[in-house]
């Protein structure tokens, strides 16, 4: 879920930077068909729901350490 999250809210900002360079990645040409505002509401949105999953979503498998199993107490 946060690599997924990461490569959204990246997406969106790559998209605003790049408009200022007057370049635009092709994942996302299809926003500027309705106009400049959806197409900048897109973007942000795609940073924000982006970043709250990243920060939010719970950790992958692969990048969570495996857990010890827990010891059964001793008795004394």
């Amino acid at each position: 879920m946060k690599n997924f999250g990461g490569f959204l809210a990246l997406l969106g900002i790559a998209a605003i930077v790049m408009n200022y360079l007057d370049r635009v990645p092709r994942l996302l040409m299809w926003i500027y068909k309705w106009g400049d505002d959806t197409a900048w509401a897109i973007k942000i949105g795609l940073v924000v729901i982006g970043g709250a999953m990243y920060l939010f979503g719970p950790k992958d498998e692969e990048d969570a350490p495996e857990e010890a199993s827990p010891k059964e107490p001793t008795e004394e």
